[in-house]
């Protein structure tokens, strides 16, 4: 609608430039998403060349011959069966056990108080700031004195210490920003501490364990120095990600059984999170409002 301006003249709705602004954005935006996806868009089409075709095409996208016969060529050559559930339990457990020590560490953190609470709360945030370069000697001595060396266990363990500081501090802002109406009302019914853990916040903490399964499974699922570094004795314990070495010899590498083997990593973590993001974005907002 056109503004009629003091001095009489139709002043001219200011729509066009904001619509030349919202197009300019869009597509400034769009090729940024195409760079970011090309490597992957690369990638599965490369999975799909034979090998010459590989290295004629270049950097080409989409295959001349679709060859369909390199997954299960590098799924049997890798084996990547015993990989593939190697990466499985240990990603697995990992969520559980990450699952469980944070969200009650983040409760007993978000709703009580003892003396040295923030000096705590800081000093484990700067545990956050240690390479994992410096830790992995102190680390793979203890694991090699507990006699847990060469087994799925000490993955487990290692990579279920490693997520705890990050995920605990999404669980203490999450809990923080919940309303204590609830928690209060189950505190007059008699309900103790443990209680309006396990049977009210826990649950409504639906979100934030989502977000937190999500991050830790994925970092767990792709992790790659910590199952290399315990499990060198022992090949057949390899995930994964240590398995994607199959694939390079000394002399050649089979460029197209590796590109089939990524997809074939990647796939059960595009589906686990296919299946989480509405959940993931709740918990994410809801730890940055807190």
């Amino acid at each position: 609608m056109s503004v009629i301006s003091q001095k009489g003249a139709v002043a001219r709705p200011r729509r066009r430039r904001v619509g030349k602004s919202m197009w300019l954005t869009h597509l400034i935006l769009l090729l940024g998403g195409l760079v970011w996806i090309y490597p992957f868009l690369w990638m599965l089409g490369s999975s799909l060349k034979t090998n010459q075709d590989f290295f004629d095409e270049g950097l080409n996208i989409f295959p001349k011959q679709i060859e369909w016969g390199n997954y299960p060529s590098a799924w049997n050559e890798a084996s990547f069966g015993q990989y593939f559930i190697n990466t499985l339990v240990v990603s697995s457990l990992t969520v559980v056990f990450v699952l469980l020590f944070t969200s009650m560490a983040g409760y007993a953190v978000a709703r009580t108080n003892f003396p040295g609470k923030n000096l705590l709360f800081g000093l484990i945030g700067l545990t956050l700031f240690l390479p994992h370069g410096y830790t992995i000697l102190p680390i793979f001595d203890l694991i090699q004195r507990l006699g847990l060396l060469n087994n799925l266990t000490s993955i487990i363990l290692v990579q279920t210490a490693g997520g705890l500081i990050f995920s605990t501090f999404l669980f203490i802002g999450y809990f923080s920003s919940m309303d204590r109406e609830i928690e209060d009302a189950a505190r007059v019914d008699g309900a103790g501490f443990n209680q309006r853990f396990w049977q009210i916040m826990f649950p409504l903490a639906g979100p934030m364990l989502a977000t937190v399964a999500l991050f830790t499974f994925i970092g767990a699922w792709n992790s790659f120095f910590i199952p290399l570094v315990f499990t060198l004795g022992v090949p057949e314990l390899r995930t994964l990600a240590v398995g994607m070495y199959a694939f390079i010899g000394q002399n050649s590498t089979n460029w197209t059984y590796l590109t089939a083997g990524a997809v074939i990593t990647l796939a059960p973590i595009m589906i686990v999170f296919i299946f989480l993001q509405r959940y993931f974005i709740n918990g994410v907002a809801g730890a940055i409002k807190s």
